[in-house]
């Protein structure tokens, strides 16, 4: 089968950085909330370019909270864009790994639009698709879903996909909708019927 991302990627979480620090990771897109360190990992990793953004995973302006805004999202952009220029020119195939506190949100979005950059000659659903594929407990972020959709110009069609993923994952897991609801995601999950 043929990738959909035209380099190799990878989503975890900080307490699973150790497990790839052997596998030829060649870029790397870590956040984490404000005011974090690096992790100690990438000191194992090897030579690598890496992007450090600092934000909390929430989708609204929050008193205490540092929100993503949108030169976190350009930031992430302008990182893929390098990642998929460098992997159109080079002989080697790149390695992009993404992470974030659990795996979960801030890297699954940031991944989804990475590839739907780089595959703007297919559907951006195809993007979020690929993200659950490897990443089966993905839950993105919507502020930063929001926030790169319309930047790449997908007129709400990456944020729509959001939207099913939503749906198909709160319908099997009742227990992160409601966790969904007290963390403050209300609108990822305000479409949903009561769980």
């Amino acid at each position: 089968m043929t990738s959909f991302a035209p380099f190799r990627i990878t989503v975890c979480g900080l307490e699973e950085l150790d497990s790839h620090c052997a596998q030829g990771v060649s870029h790397v897109l870590s956040i984490l909330d404000p005011d974090l360190p690096p992790p100690p990992a990438f000191g194992r990793f090897g030579e690598h370019a890496r992007l450090d953004l600092r934000f909390d995973d929430v989708i609204e302006e929050m008193p205490g909270k540092q929100a993503p805004q949108p030169d976190h999202v350009a930031a992430i952009l302008s990182f893929g864009r390098g990642l998929a220029a460098e992997a159109a020119a080079g002989t080697q195939r790149p390695h992009l790994l993404v992470h974030c506190h659990a795996g979960v949100s801030r890297s699954t979005a940031s991944m989804s639009l990475i590839l739907a950059q780089a595959r703007p000659d297919r559907p951006p659903a195809e993007a979020l698709a690929e993200v659950v594929r490897i990443r089966p407990q993905t839950w993105p972020n919507l502020r930063l879903l929001e926030m790169g959709d319309a930047l790449l110009g997908l007129d709400g069609r990456l944020v729509a996909a959001a939207m099913e993923r939503y749906r198909s994952y709160g319908r099997d897991n009742p227990e992160h909708v409601r966790f969904m609801r007290l963390a403050g995601r209300g609108r990822e999950v305000a479409h949903l019927e009561t769980l």
